[in-house]
């Protein structure tokens, strides 16, 4: 009975092909072939490329901008915190999509549980501005 709906359910009778490591082998063939591309354009380009060690060469360069003083200052928490507002923000526009997609399928308890969020997420906002995160002027 199992094998005439195996037969059944497969293209003209013929029995599907069984996933096999076999199967996997031309993927490790082309894996193996880009790994050693890429390693040897890299040894080709360090052999073959000019090597001129100057005092200019090796100093810093960042963006054309001489360097100067130390890198390792203090940086205001606010440039912290607007980057993780940000995430926050970012991350609540990502919650949204699924219930874009499926928001017919979900019914009014889908539609419940998206207005509990975005009272959650107002709810926080809020409280952000009223601390004044989002106020620059110090």
């Amino acid at each position: 009975m199992i094998r005439t709906l195996f037969l059944q359910s497969t293209a003209l009778g013929q029995a599907a092909e069984i996933n096999t490591p076999s199967n996997y082998f031309p993927i490790g063939i082309q894996i193996i072939f880009a790994i050693l591309f890429v390693a040897v354009m890299i040894g080709l380009s360090h052999i073959t490329g000019p090597k001129r060690r100057t005092g200019d060469k090796l100093q810093v360069f960042e963006s054309g901008i001489e360097q100067f003083g130390n890198a390792r200052q203090p940086m205001a928490i606010k440039y912290f915190l607007v980057a993780i507002l940000f995430v926050l923000f970012d991350v609540e526009v990502i919650f949204f999509y699924p219930y874009a997609v499926n928001f017919r399928g979900l019914g009014w308890d889908g539609f419940k549980a998206v207005l509990m969020f975005v009272g959650f997420f107002l709810a926080g906002f809020i409280y952000i501005i009223k601390k004044g995160a989002l106020h620059w002027e110090d």
